[in-house]
């Protein structure tokens, strides 16, 4: 008879062992029990040990000895790294952009940690693996709170148009909300929205879509809808009609509508 794989639980507890006192459960198991899901699945349990404490590695428990042990948190009796650390943690030891860009998209959106959180962590942690979660953060810290909009950041760089700001709320003259936008051309009033067809044509979420373009078009607001997958099957298409857009909400008059954070 062969003994069982251990549970999950069971190889945690005993990284920890291994480990010793003080030690501090980070990375991809980390980001699980903070409840992101936009992960991995992880392999080996990521440990971070005082620097003066002579463990290494063994098995499944992957030790991690630092001088800047984070200050724990304890999910059920176990010590985890917060959000901002766990997530670089795990991503520098990623290779795949879109994922890492997920892992942080999904840490900043949820408002687990904030981008400026995340831009410290990365100058202050260590420089091995950081050069894909730095250039994945590139477009968070620009606004962006998502793949698809870090996409669409990506792309609006190219087109060469005046800065965006992004996921700003846009109200009209009586200060009543109209939306908010992914991308907003504040000088023209131009708004850019990235609407998955998936999302947008369900039930609620068509209805909500139609009422949201029903408020820009009574506001005079000229607006663009994007699909997602078209940010990088055609980049160049997507491109000529921002800027078409962007012409069209030049020539005419400005409407009367506001934005703020």
């Amino acid at each position: 008879m062969h003994p069982s794989e251990p549970t999950d639980e069971q190889r945690l507890r005993a990284a920890l062992l291994r480990g010793g006192n003080r030690s501090v459960v980070t990375g991809l198991w980390a980001l699980r029990r903070h409840g992101l899901q936009r992960i991995p699945e992880p392999d080996d349990v990521h440990l971070l040990t005082p620097h003066a404490r002579e463990v290494t590695s063994a098995g499944f428990a992957l030790i991690e000895r630092t001088t800047r042990l984070p200050n724990p948190l304890l999910r059920d009796g176990v010590p985890i790294a917060p959000v901002h650390r766990a997530v670089l943690d795990g991503a520098r030891r990623l290779r795949d952009f879109d994922t890492v860009q997920a892992m942080l998209a999904e840490a900043v959106q949820r408002r687990r940690c904030t981008p400026e959180q995340l831009d410290r962590e990365l100058s202050l942690g260590s420089q091995r693996g950081s050069a894909i979660p730095r250039r994945a953060l590139q477009a968070i810290l620009n606004g962006a709170e998502s793949v698809a909009e870090a996409d669409a950041w990506e792309i609006w760089k190219l087109s060469e148009l005046p800065a965006a700001e992004w996921n700003v709320s846009v109200f009209d003259r009586d200060g009543s909300f109209i939306s908010k936008p992914d991308a907003w051309c504040e000088d023209v009033a131009f708004a850019w929205e990235i609407d998955s067809r998936g999302y947008h044509e369900g039930g609620d979420h068509y209805a909500a879509t139609l009422a949201r373009n029903a408020r820009y078009s009574a506001a005079g607001i000229v607006c663009l809808q994007t699909l997602p997958s078209r940010l990088r099957t055609e980049p160049g298409v997507v491109i000529t009609e921002l800027r078409d857009t962007y012409a069209a909400a030049c020539a005419r008059p400005r409407p009367l509508v506001t934005c703020r954070p």
